[in-house]
Formats: C-alpha cells, sequence, structure tokens
C-alpha cells in the first residue's frame, strides 16, 4: 500500500523523501517496482475475464451465484466468495428487471 502510495506521487515529490517519510526503504520500493503481479493477480486478471463473459452472456441478469454456478459447469475452479468480491470490484450487478443495462 505504501508503495503505491509512492508510485503514484513520486511525480510530485522526490522518491527518497516520500520512503523516508513513510518508514520504507528506497531499495525496498524499487525492487517492488521490478517485481511483476503476483500469481494470484494475474489468475483473478484472467478470471475477471471470463466472470465479465458470463456476466454479459446472462444479458447481465446473472448475480454472483449463477455467475459461478456457469464457471463451475465450464470447470472452472473457483470459489463462490472469490467470484462475488471480483464482480464487486468490477462493478457488475445483476439487473433484476430483466431490462439490458
Amino acid at each position: 500500500m505504501k508503495f503505491g502510495f509512492i508510485q503514484t506521487e513520486k511525480a510530485t515529490y522526490p522518491v527518497r523523501m516520500l520512503c523516508r517519510t513513510l518508514l520504507v526503504t528506497a531499495s525496498g520500493f524499487y525492487a517492488w517496482c521490478r517485481r511483476g503481479l503476483s500469481r494470484r493477480a494475474q489468475e483473478d486478471a484472467a478470471l475477471r475475464v471470463e466472470i465479465r463473459a458470463a456476466h454479459a452472456a446472462s444479458g447481465k441478469r446473472y448475480g454472483s451465484p449463477r455467475v459461478h454456478a456457469d464457471l463451475k459447469a465450464a470447470g472452472q475452479h473457483v470459489g463462490r466468495k472469490r467470484v462475488a468480491r471480483l464482480m464487486r470490484e468490477e462493478g457488475l450487478r445483476a439487473n433484476a428487471s430483466g431490462v439490458s443495462v
């Protein structure tokens, strides 16, 4: 979280000053910058694509329980709460009126 803040503010303030203020090392920040996304973050990114596709295929009528069931039927091994979290982060909700938005 601190490194993300430094990343966004480094255009305004010197990195070393931000690191000193947030009590982190500059070498730690630069190591964080070089490091790629974690395996879980990469899997979440791929899963978001599948969730958006399943949601769109339902006419945006399916919420997380049905999207989870669709993914499970397609052979995707994923938890219900993970699907709900990713849908929430993507702003995907079930359209109860039956009219596509």
